[in-house]
Order: structure tokens, then sequence, then C-alpha cells
């Protein structure tokens, strides 16, 4: 465990932008805990698409919705959750999240035990940029325990919810 406490100020976290409608603020990173937790704040605009189906193999997942209305994917169920809701979701679970349509919001996520993420952060934005390809996320699967797949279920809710085009 560590031996002192890890305090990060609001002002000096790094933020990055994972998407258009999406930013991410790292707070610690399994190395600043020794390995206890890793943690984040998920900021995300309206029509966000949030985080494709997933899951991890050494984690658990924790959210707490900050402000706003998220749905998420959990197994095959799609649950909606509000301000002040608290989700976790085991290793092997496989889950999505995306705030409800027509909503912002903002989310504490965490996993315990910590992982070593804020470098996939850091790729999504460099993706998002331009300047990193897609392929690198798939290739850093394992290093990152962040292993996608399709969900016919979270496909459906995401186009069953989506805005009507003219």
């Amino acid at each position: 465990m560590s031996s002192s406490p890890l305090l990060v100020r609001a002002d000096q976290a790094e933020t990055v932008q994972d998407g258009a409608l999406s930013l991410i603020t790292l707070l610690a990173d399994a190395g600043a805990t020794d390995g206890a937790v890793t943690a984040n704040r998920a900021t995300f605009a309206k029509g966000s698409p949030g985080a494709p189906a997933h899951f991890h193999t050494k984690a658990t997942e924790v959210f707490l919705v900050l402000d706003g209305t998220m749905r998420f994917l959990v197994g095959d169920e799609v649950r909606t959750l509000g301000t002040g809701d608290f989700l976790t979701v085991p290793p092997t679970v496989p889950h999505a999240f995306a705030p409800a349509p027509d909503s912002t919001a903002e989310l504490l996520v965490l996993f315990t035990p910590g992982l070593h993420r804020f470098d996939y952060y850091r790729l999504l934005e460099r993706v998002y940029r331009g300047e990193a390809d897609i392929e690198e996320i798939r290739a850093s699967s394992e290093l990152y325990d962040n292993h996608y797949f399709a969900s016919p279920v979270w496909q459906e809710e995401l186009r069953r919810t989506a805005p009507a085009t003219a």
C-alpha cells in the first residue's frame, strides 16, 4: 500500500479529449496508488457515443454518476442511472456506457485494483486527433485490459435512441 496520501488538485489534473463530445480527466493511475486504484472523471456532451461494449479481465470498474443521466450496458441489460447512482462491474462482465439522449453527464470512474490506463486514455486522444491509428487501440487490448466486442443489445440501444435524420 502507498505510504502517503495522493492529492490531485482539479486545476492540475491532465485532461484528454477522447472524442468530439467527451473528455477524460486523469486523476490517479495505478503507479501513483501502488496499484490500489485508478481514477478518472469522464465528461460527456449531449450526443456523445460514450464507451463501446467492452470488458476487463483484471479489475472491477466502478461508476458514480456525478451529474446527468447515463445509459449502461451491463451483461445483456441496458440500465439508466441518474445523478448519485452507483454501479460496480466485476471483471469479465460486458459493459458499455453513454449519456442518455438529450443529456450531458459526468462520471467518476474507478478501477480496483488499479490498472495502468493513463497511456490508454492518451492513445484514445491521439487516435481522435489523427496522430495514431485505431489499430493501435486493438493491439493494446491485453496491455490495457480493455477488450472490445460487438454487442447487439448495445447496438440496438444506440440505434433506437439515435436522433432522427432528415
